[in-house]
């Protein structure tokens, strides 16, 4: 027998000879708690053991949750804390924990506090010295990153864009300066606006994976080049009911990005062109035509136009 099996059959014997240890929610402690993405089976069982033993159980939407508590026979009680009341809850909350109570936070689906209520109430009660266990699982973004096969070596999450369309552009022209794989979260009814403002705001050569229902009956993970997503979406219309994670990942046969390379190519182009520009357009549209043609941010590129009115105003 190899050295190899003899140190397998040991640890197998290990794990079964240990006995399964049962966790209890202590008094007096906020427990940050991830809940299923769809699949009621996606729920570690220290989530089980703390939703079974906590004196309350803070959820965004009643209903939702009562659905999950009741499969597992969880009958503890129940307060909403969502996006309208979390401010004016927090002192109540901390309250409760410094009488001893033990709550636990749970979000509709995934991780609370991850573009969903929980960040201030932890904030506040980190604030106040008192205890908090994260009870990690279920969380939309990295299943969907675990999924996608990320051509860039890095990624950042953007969460849901801002509704304003000027803050909605104003975001995806930082992003896009970004060398990094951008995820974001979508509600089905805003999908299409948004697909076509990202094949706007990124005109070199993208490709995005969209994941949508994520463990449940009809999960789709599809990726396809940037360009062809509302070609994609006119043929595939279920995408516009369920939840959506968005991820906007570099080509797989693009040109690795040398950005140091980039920026001062970019810079000697903005330098080359912007004085003609402003010699034919107002600030604001030249900006935003040097923008396009060098990828720099037309925030910066106005920002540079200003700094040279007061240099000459200076002088």
């Amino acid at each position: 027998m190899s050295h190899d099996s003899v140190s397998d059959s040991a640890i197998s014997a290990h794990f079964s000879a240990a006995p399964a240890r049962v966790f209890r929610a202590e008094k007096g402690t906020l427990y940050v708690l991830a809940t299923p993405l769809g699949n009621l089976r996606d729920i570690t069982l220290r989530a089980l053991d703390i939703l079974s033993t906590a004196d309350l159980i803070l959820v965004e939407d009643t209903r939702v949750s009562a659905k999950l508590l009741s499969h597992y026979g969880i009958k503890a009680p129940l307060r909403a804390l969502h996006e309208h009341n979390e401010r004016k809850s927090i002192a109540a909350i901390i309250a409760l924990l410094q009488q001893n109570h033990s709550i636990a936070l749970i979000s509709d689906a995934g991780t609370p506090a991850v573009s969903d209520p929980g960040a201030r109430l932890v904030a506040a009660v980190r604030a106040a010295t008192l205890p908090i266990v994260p009870i990690p699982g279920a969380c939309a973004l990295i299943a969907a990153v675990s999924a996608a096969g990320l051509n860039a070596e890095h990624f950042y999450f953007a969460g849901f864009l801002p509704t304003a369309t000027k803050a909605r552009r104003a975001q995806l022209e930082t992003l896009n300066a970004l060398d990094a794989a951008l995820i974001f979260y979508e509600a089905p009814h805003r999908i299409r606006r948004t697909l076509g403002e990202l094949i706007q705001a990124f005109q070199t050569p993208r490709e995005i994976i969209i994941a949508r229902e994520l463990t449940k009956t009809f999960e789709t993970i599809e990726r396809i080049p940037l360009a062809d997503a509302a070609d994609w979406l006119d043929a595939h219309p279920d995408t516009e009911r369920g939840e959506l994670v968005l991820i906007i990942d570099t080509s797989a046969d693009a040109t690795p990005r040398n950005t140091t390379t980039d920026a001062a190519a970019s810079d000697a182009t903005l330098k080359r062109w912007l004085p003609a520009l402003l010699k034919e357009l107002p600030p604001a549209r030249a900006a935003k035509v040097a923008a396009q043609a060098t990828g720099i941010p037309r925030s910066a590129i106005y920002e540079r136009i200003e700094g040279e009115k007061d240099k000459v105003k200076r002088t």
